[in-house]
């Protein structure tokens, strides 16, 4: 007897358990968000603003857009929940809050870097401020979405081996060290 794979949960089972998934994500994501833009909201503010030359108060205000953007793409799929509960749309609200959180993730990359410019430009004065913030750009990309698609390409490639492996057993009850005795 072969081990069942997945989970048996109905279609709402299942949009509860990935609701509650991305809640705890959001979460997660939010508080970062939160703290950045408050941060960069204070900026504005202090007497060295004023010292700032023009394309440093270019890169403060798309900086600034960009952390509102990221903000309301992580905040949408609150609303988006309370404006669709109780309608049997709890599937249909996943789909959408995710893409709304991927999208987020994305704006999140954007202001960061962002973020991170303007810091290293206004700490360094010089070139090295570009390439510190690729190289950084870099890890979040890898950080964020190279390894989890890695992953994901990984595990597919191993489902389809153990696909393989299934279909050519020959019942002869030898059971390999890598997947252990149904007995």
């Amino acid at each position: 007897m072969r081990p069942s794979r997945g989970r048996q949960e109905t279609q709402e089972e299942r949009a509860d358990r990935q609701w509650s998934e991305l809640l705890q994500e959001l979460r997660v994501a939010q508080t970062g968000v939160q703290i950045l833009f408050g941060f960069l909201l204070a900026v504005v503010f202090q007497s060295r603003f004023e010292d700032l030359g023009d394309i440093d108060r270019n890169i403060y205000v798309v900086t600034v857009m960009l952390g509102s953007a990221t903000a309301a793409a992580l905040i949408g799929p609150v609303s988006y929940h309370r404006l669709l509960t109780g309608r049997r749309m709890k599937p249909e609200t996943v789909i959408w809050a995710s893409r709304m959180t991927v999208l987020g993730l994305v704006l999140l990359f954007c202001t960061m870097c962002s973020a991170l410019l303007l810091i290293l430009r206004v700490a360094l004065h010089n070139q090295l401020a570009l390439w510190l913030v690729g190289a950084m750009a870099l890890w979040f990309l890898a950080c964020w979405f190279v390894f989890p698609v890695w992953a994901l390409a990984r595990g597919r490639s191993g489902r389809r081996a153990e696909e393989h492996e299934d279909e050519g057993e020959g019942g002869d009850g030898d059971a390999s060290p890598d997947r252990g005795s149904d007995a």
